[in-house]
């Protein structure tokens, strides 16, 4: 096998050093590394053998060692993530403007602004021009208006109609967003879970409403998860830190493993994808972590895989395919070689 792969190798050298020689016949159009010889000059192969092999030795490329940052994984151990920042809400308007604004009783479960809107109608003709709309199998939705009004209004279904018989998604002008109601039909779909939540504490736009009320709002959307009614988690005079909220991130990205869905879209915040994607690009090539860390744009989405390192999952191969039907023999050539040279015929 050696030889073999040697004698392409020897092969492929010889292919580029005709192909130099021929160049070598036309007069050179600009800079040009190597000596060229005259027109009415007879080719030197062996000057473009040279020029070849210093240009790429195959023996080299053998004698590479594979590099360690390069891994491959079971599709059935991997995951799409389409991870969505919310859009512009009324709240990002306000800070923008006066940081003090935060504090505003005011700006309580802050919901999107006109703008906004207009970011979520641009983000959900994306998706649904790119075919994304169709791959997504759950939409995991932070329980604040905001971000609801996003989720559904993204990959929800289209207006809704009066005596449909499933639920809309959302009812008409929900959150002061004079919107008409969203279908539930043709989606994916909704989960609300608290966990993917934007920092807790202090400022009111990232208080929640009540469940009771959000179900008049959104009543398909799930929210089964969430074990309280009222927003436990939010006191007014401790903010959440940075680190926790990155650890509860990791926590909320490894439960994903317990979700059958392999295509799966998060609608959530800046600071909590801000801090949790760092976490995660302390393992990763310095551009890769650069690309990770940066913050999301209102309404941005990225797409990210997710590997199951850790068998955290228990999915099965669903594609793979066993071979050997109907069974026949398929011994292997170097398994061939192998039971040869244990047998001292070699």
């Amino acid at each position: 096998m050696e030889n073999y792969s040697l004698l392409m190798g020897a092969a492929a050298v010889m292919k580029m050093a005709v192909e130099m020689a021929a160049v070598s016949m036309e007069k050179p159009s600009g800079h040009f590394p190597l000596p060229v010889p005259e027109r009415d000059s007879v080719p030197d192969l062996g000057f473009a053998m040279t020029a070849a092999l210093e240009l790429f030795s195959y023996r080299g490329f053998l004698q590479m060692e594979a590099s360690a940052s390069t891994a491959l994984y079971p599709v059935h151990r991997c995951k799409t993530i389409y991870l969505v920042r919310h859009a512009q809400g009324v709240h990002n308007v306000e800070g923008e403007k006066d940081h003090s604004a935060y504090m505003s009783p005011a700006l309580l479960d802050a919901q999107l602004t006109p703008l906004g809107w207009s970011q979520v109608d641009c983000l959900r003709e994306h998706v649904t021009k790119c075919g994304l709309a169709k791959k997504v199998e759950l939409v995991i939705v932070s329980p604040l208006l905001r971000t609801m009004q996003t989720a559904v209004g993204v990959f929800g279904g289209g207006n809704y109609a009066d005596g449909a018989s499933a639920s809309p998604l959302m009812v008409e002008g929900a959150g002061h967003s004079g919107r008409p109601a969203i279908s539930s039909s043709n989606c994916p779909p909704f989960l609300a879970v608290e966990a993917c939540r934007e920092h807790l504490g202090v400022h009111p736009c990232d208080k929640r409403s009540s469940i009771t009320k959000y179900r008049t709002l959104f009543p398909a959307i799930d929210f089964s998860l969430i074990e309280n009614d009222e927003d436990v988690l939010w006191v007014p005079d401790v903010r959440e830190a940075n680190e926790s909220v990155a650890a509860r991130g990791m926590k909320f990205i490894d439960w994903l493993w317990t979700r059958e869905e392999k295509e799966i879209a998060i609608v959530t915040h800046s600071g909590f994808l801000f801090h949790t994607l760092n976490k995660y690009g302390k393992e990763c090539h310095p551009t890769v972590a650069e690309e990770l860390g940066k913050h999301f744009n209102n309404c941005e989405l990225r797409s990210m895989v997710l590997v199951d390192r850790s068998m955290l999952g228990s999915d099965t191969p669903t594609c793979n395919f066993p071979g050997k039907i109907p069974a026949g023999l398929d011994l292997p050539s170097d398994v061939a070689d192998k039971k040869l040279a244990e047998n001292g015929q070699v």
